[in-house]
């Protein structure tokens, strides 16, 4: 049996620290058509904030999953799909290969394993926060790229590579370069997809292409339209 994601053309990722636009709300998002919702955030975050984002998003039909941040804050529920949890291949701090992980395990003793996943992460935006809290390494060319993609598949077994430019687009043919290094590996692509245009051009390169910050900039109807631009790219 495949893995959920394998199917999947687009995700939406609300931040619980964050607003939705005025007037929307977390059932307009989930009928934006996204094939799954992700909640998480890189800083800012409560267990409070978590649960209620997590409530209202598992009132609707849409796959829904937890992805932790630095605080590692998650909610358990059997209303959730599972756990996406990050490791940064690129990362400088090798906490945030299993440091992190370990101390999320240590202090959680509620963890459904079965549930749970992991997403082989390359961070590429030197300015974002993801980059600044891993320390990671994002002087990276297409080659580079494709070798981390490689390793994270074959010698680590990752089901998920995420390419992550966290709010900046990014560069097509790098990403081009991941996703023709993996063979059975599902690539995520993450940054600056804010149009029909943008979703597109990146669709064409990765299996799954992922909004964040348009959701609570923009709202669902530019979310629509990243929708449609992934989904005609695939």
């Amino acid at each position: 049996m495949s893995a959920p994601w394998t199917e999947w053309d687009h995700i939406v990722k609300i931040d619980p620290d964050k607003s939705l636009v005025d007037s929307e709300s977390y059932e307009d998002v989930c009928r934006t058509g996204t094939d799954a919702i992700e909640v998480g955030g890189t800083t800012g975050m409560t267990e409070e904030k978590m649960q209620a984002v997590v409530e209202a998003c598992s009132e609707h039909d849409v796959p829904l999953y937890i992805e932790p941040g630095v605080d590692a804050t998650v909610v358990h529920t059997d209303s959730l799909d599972g756990y996406l949890i990050p490791i940064v291949f690129n990362a400088g701090d090798v906490s945030w290969m299993t440091g992190a992980h370990k101390e999320w395990v240590r202090l959680d003793d509620g963890i459904d394993w079965a549930r749970t996943n992991t997403e082989a992460y390359i961070v590429l935006n030197p300015d974002s926060s993801v980059a600044t809290y891993t320390q990671a390494n994002c002087d990276l060319d297409a080659a580079d790229v494709a070798a981390y993609a490689t390793i994270a598949e074959r010698m680590f077994g990752q089901e998920i590579v995420y390419v992550e430019y966290s709010g900046t687009f990014g560069d097509p043919e790098i990403v081009a370069a991941a996703g023709d290094a993996l063979d059975e590996a599902t690539l995520f692509y993450g940054g600056g997809i804010h149009d029909y245009d943008s979703a597109h051009e990146m669709g064409e390169r990765a299996d799954t292409v992922v909004v964040g910050d348009l959701v609570h900039d923009e709202g669902v109807d530019a979310v629509r339209e990243t929708v449609r631009g992934a989904t005609d790219a695939n």
